[in-house]
């Protein structure tokens, strides 16, 4: 078997590189919707949304993940108009309060380049930059650091019956060719991280295959980024409908570590980043 590659030790953003260090960099979620799964309509208002980024901040979130559209399964698109709406007066007040880089969850061009023209550095994009021709440009043009994702699907139709016959090869697969079509167009590898889609058109089988698996990731040379937060796979693993999932998300945060997996984005920061260095206090890596 050949050796495992090495992680990328940097993602560089728009004006700034985030460089890597043992633990993964932790990417807390802004959700300004009223119908995302776990905490859609708590951060709806422009203050309240702003406030909780702040307070992740606090909590050590080392970037800020802002999205105006529910992408939970079964969810429909929002209007550009009122994605826009909610998204930007955000963005604005947070970069005008805290250094932390910046990301915007869209995949509406339009959305992405006024959210980077207000101060956005991370482009974070559910189609892997292919729901709208007019996004690879706006990546190549503003210099953004980008993130592609696996997908299977659409958010509506995405958990209809997913069968792969090899989970991990084919999302792989998927993200070389995307990340090869990136660079072709002009973004260069340094700035794209990818995320193979927990979650998004997988069974729980999948996505604990795909966790199993994180560290082959690395072979594309970029940072891995994984989103598990508050996932239904939880419910179905531990056999508990009413279970509180940050134990859970803490969890797999810890398994992730162990893979070298460069950033995950949580719901649950305070608790994954206390649980981290208690962790590390503990000899959780090896130095």
């Amino acid at each position: 078997m050949p050796p495992a590659a090495q992680p990328a030790e940097c993602w560089k953003l728009r004006t700034r590189t985030l460089a890597f260090g043992r633990l993964p960099l932790l990417m807390g979620i802004v959700n300004v919707t009223p119908d995302s799964f776990s905490d859609g309509g708590r951060y709806f208002d422009r203050r309240a949304a702003v406030e909780h980024g702040l307070q992740l901040v606090a909590d050590g979130a080392d970037i800020l993940d802002i999205g105006g559209e529910s992408t939970r399964p079964g969810s429909l698109p929002v209007d550009q108009r009122e994605e826009m709406r909610r998204v930007l007066p955000v963005i604005e007040s947070l970069r005008r309060q805290t250094d932390v880089p910046l990301s915007i969850d869209t995949s509406k061009a339009a959305i992405a380049r006024a959210a980077i023209d207000a101060g956005a550095e991370i482009l974070n994009d559910i189609t892997a930059l292919s729901g709208d021709a007019a996004m690879l440009p706006t990546a190549v043009e503003t210099g953004v650091g980008v993130c592609i994702m696996h997908m299977r699907g659409e958010p509506r139709t995405m958990q209809d019956e997913p069968h792969y016959a090899d989970v991990v090869a084919e999302v792989l697969e998927y993200l070389r060719h995307r990340r090869d079509v990136l660079v072709a167009a002009g973004v260069e590898p340094s700035h794209i991280a990818v995320d193979p889609g927990i979650g998004f058109g997988k069974t729980t089988a999948h996505n604990l295959q795909l966790l199993a698996a994180a560290e082959q990731f690395h072979a594309l040379g970029c940072p891995v980024l994984i989103g598990h937060s508050r996932k239904r796979f939880f419910v179905e693993v531990i056999g508990d409908s009413k279970c509180d999932r940050t134990a859970g998300v803490i969890g797999v945060a810890l398994a992730l570590a162990r893979r070298r997996v460069q950033i995950i984005r949580i719901h649950d920061v305070a608790a994954v980043r206390q649980a981290q260095q208690l962790f590390q206090a503990a000899g959780g890596l090896d130095a």
